[in-house]
């Protein structure tokens, strides 16, 4: 009887601390953010690791830039990144959104058929060549079409998310595309295609993705933008510290074999220092999506990007 009636008073105990563990886990604040199925769009699978307690990270994938940035606007997310495209688009439109942050640089390149004779821009011309208009991409292979003599009219622009570029070209169904990771690294990875380059001449450099939220945010909620700030830093340097982590964490996130995200990952830099040389590159891009009537109007930068979460100790630029 006295060994019954100790199991039962421990199966209470016990019922009365797994209630109490799942009222403080209902009790945690949760942050929602916004991510892209991109290699370089990684990082926030790795906030909650630097999370503080109380807090949960729940990362919502997006397939497109833009989708990415309208749930940022309109609240569905409270955080995302997406490119400086997207972003760039949002703002010049006079929607809320802000960058406190970059997300990385590269990711990006120009991909043909393993077995084309595609060895250079100029050999688009007359090409099938996937893009996915609205993107940081697209912005990069205009800019380096008009370096060739060239424009989107030489080519045949065919309109393709970033995750559907690799299987096209492997199916034939295009010549070329303009990629982002991990696309490039699988079509190596399959011997389904080669890089023809990786298109950093431009003025904007490998400038890339964004960390961003919205104004209402910056506003009202100032501490939580500063305590995902630092969130964001202790995970870029992790990830970028740690390239074999970042290899597995992209595994399993994005179902791809260890092969392609390894020949992506040296196209990749994950970063999070807003310095003049991110804000040089970003008025720059703003300027060619202008000249290309992409946008109507430059946005305010001074909105638009802000420096004012930067850690105040935050080295300076090598």
């Amino acid at each position: 009887m006295l060994l019954l009636r100790r199991g039962w008073i421990a199966a209470v105990l016990f019922g009365i601390a797994q209630l109490g563990a799942g009222y403080a886990h209902a009790q945690d604040k949760v942050i929602k953010v916004g991510t892209l199925k991109l290699i370089h769009a990684i990082t926030p699978h790795f906030y909650q690791q630097f999370a503080p307690p109380g807090y949960k990270i729940e990362v919502v994938p997006f397939e497109s830039p833009t989708d990415g940035k309208n749930a940022v606007v309109t609240g569905t997310v409270d955080f995302g990144t997406f490119g400086i495209a997207a972003a760039m688009l949002g703002a010049a439109a006079g929607e809320p959104v802000v960058v406190f942050a970059p997300q990385c640089n590269g990711g990006m390149a120009v991909v043909a058929g393993a077995k084309s004779d595609i060895k250079s821009i100029k050999d688009l011309k007359g090409k099938k060549v996937a893009i996915w208009p609205g993107s940081t991409q697209e912005v990069v292979i205009l800019e380096r079409l008009k370096a060739e003599g060239m424009t989107i009219k030489d080519i045949q622009s065919i309109r393709l998310p970033f995750s559907d570029m690799a299987p096209a070209l492997a199916r034939g169904d295009v010549d070329a595309y303009v990629g982002a990771e991990p696309g490039p690294g699988i079509s190596l990875a399959n011997g389904a295609g080669k890089i023809v380059e990786y298109p950093y001449s431009t003025p904007i450099g490998s400038l890339n993705m964004v960390w961003a939220t919205r104004q209402e945010m910056i506003d009202k909620k100032p501490e939580l933008v500063k305590l995902m700030m630092e969130m964001h830093r202790k995970a870029t340097d992790f990830a970028m510290g740690n390239r074999a982590e970042m290899v597995k964490m992209t595994m399993q996130k994005l179902g791809q074999q260890q092969k392609s995200i390894e020949l992506a990952a040296p196209n990749v830099q994950l970063t999070w220092q807003i310095d003049d040389e991110f804000v040089k590159r970003a008025k720059a891009y703003g300027q060619l999506m202008l000249e290309k009537k992409q946008i109507r109007a430059l946005p305010n930068f001074d909105k638009f990007i802000t420096a004012r979460f930067m850690p105040a100790d935050m080295p300076a630029k090598k």
